[in-house]
């Protein structure tokens, strides 16, 4: 057996962006920290590919602007001169209904209407639908509703249209879960407040509007060169600051000093804390020696997998205009695709004017079938549903294999009961995006709050 310690230190497991930003707080702080992941690369789901010219996201391609996090942390690397926003003025998102791209009408925030007449012109929705909407208006507040799947809180303000033709797709390029299952609380825990305080969703959503003063801006933001530049900015930033470790954890177990970590080879690591920042299935594992009810819990937070297909064309030889960021596929239309972005439309410096990217998205049960059936079978569906029959002059494929963690029903009290028990061993954290947020701000603003624990 090789053992080996890093006195005073912190062990990090896990070396997507919640172990980098988390490094980045012991880094800043002097304290010593190893940073260990599995991979040889660093950023987990975020990276960023650059093929014929054009920049292409393998994983996120923004993050939320109205959350602060991630914009501290580029501006702490030196990038703020890189941040960019999505192109609003040209936001027009389409959904399939009935074998048509129809656009979403203005005012939507997401399945909420701000704007009554574009919602009843448009044909995405029925009138029993558009009805419900307009009543919505004059709803209740019940401070005591219990806790509700998205679906059920969509269905009961708005109706099952809207749950089929805005909520559940919407939802699906952030969790690719089943709204049925999803816990409202934990997802839409503004949409929660605005119940609570206004009775109606419409009514609340008006109010916060109005209270903002200024500009709203614009919804996302990214990386001139895409987000992998901030993960390259933490990685050489770190360099000499942290340890860097390539390796399997396979356990911990509570020492005099700290904490022992069990890694593959036969070899231990031995620190006095250790922060846990890997998805939940491999945390429960590393911690089921240590903890089996702890780990149990851990293991029940489900997970559900994703892939993308970004498919290069000759901007000449496309044939359609791409008016818009593009297009979502609502499970009740579903082939395979369930959304595609207009890169180049939805923000600037990604591709070049003679080029268009196309960035599919498919669902998990499809991550084993062969590329050349995958990429076929979207070729056909972009052609019945863009009229686009040009091959493509390159295709990027990337397989996500359980990488978006489900916030289901009784989410929020599971991740309180973990808390509770996680405090049961002094030294230990946990963070990471199957806790209170899935998003990249969210990610790094769990990684601050485990190193303040740590303290």
């Amino acid at each position: 057996m090789s053992a080996t310690s890093v006195p005073n230190g912190t062990a990090i497991i896990g070396g997507g962006i919640t172990g980098l930003a988390a490094a980045w707080e012991l880094a800043k702080a002097g304290q010593p920290a190893v940073l260990i992941e599995k991979d040889s690369a660093l950023g987990g789901v975020i990276r960023t590919d650059h093929v014929h010219g054009c920049v292409i996201e393998a994983g996120p391609d923004s993050f939320l602007a109205a959350k602060p996090a991630a914009l501290e942390l580029i501006h702490e690397m030196g990038l703020s001169d890189q941040v960019i926003g999505s192109n609003d003025h040209l936001r027009v998102t389409y959904i399939l209904k009935g074998g048509r791209l129809i656009p979403m009408p203005d005012g939507l925030m997401m399945m909420i209407p701000t704007k009554l007449l574009p919602v009843a012109m448009s044909p995405l929705l029925g009138w029993g639908t558009k009805l419900k909407m307009g009543l919505e208006y004059f709803s209740k507040s019940n401070p005591d509703a219990p806790e509700r799947s998205v679906a059920q809180l969509v269905r009961e303000h708005y109706g099952q249209e809207a749950v089929d033709y805005l909520a559940e797709p919407l939802l699906s390029g952030v969790y690719g879960g089943d709204p049925e299952s999803l816990s409202a609380n934990a997802v839409l825990g503004q949409f929660i407040e605005l119940e609570k305080n206004y009775g109606s969703l419409t009514k609340g959503t008006l109010a916060l509007r109005a209270q903002r003063k200024g500009p709203a801006g614009s919804l996302f933001k990214t990386l001139k060169g895409g987000l992998g530049q901030l993960i390259d900015a933490l990685s050489q930033r770190l360099e000499d600051k942290v340890e860097r470790r390539t390796a399997t954890v396979q356990s911990i177990a509570k020492i005099p000093t700290g904490w022992r970590i069990g890694l593959a080879d036969n070899q231990t690591l031995d620190v006095a804390k250790v922060l846990l920042a890997a998805p939940a299935g491999p945390t429960s594992q590393i911690l089921s020696g240590l903890d089996p009810e702890l780990s149990a819990l851990l293991a029940s937070i489900p997970y559900n997998s994703s892939m993308t297909i970004a498919l290069g064309y000759d901007r000449k030889t496309l044939g359609h205009p791409l008016n818009g960021f593009g297009f979502l596929v609502p499970k009740v239309e579903r082939r395979k695709l369930v959304a595609c972005t207009w890169v180049g439309t939805k923000f600037n410096y990604r591709v070049p004017a003679d080029k268009a990217i196309l960035r599919c998205f498919l669902g998990g049960a499809h991550l084993d079938e062969a590329d050349d059936r995958l990429v076929a079978a979207v070729k056909g569906e972009l052609a019945d549903l863009m009229g686009v029959t040009a091959e493509p002059a390159f295709v990027s494929i990337q397989r996500w294999r359980n990488a978006m963690a489900q916030y289901t029903l009784g989410h929020q009290q599971r991740v309180k009961t973990i808390r509770q028990l996680a405090a049961r061993h002094p030294g230990l954290a946990l963070a990471g995006n199957a806790y209170e947020g899935i998003g990249i701000p969210d990610c790094i603003r769990g990684a601050r709050e485990a190193v303040k624990q740590l303290r």
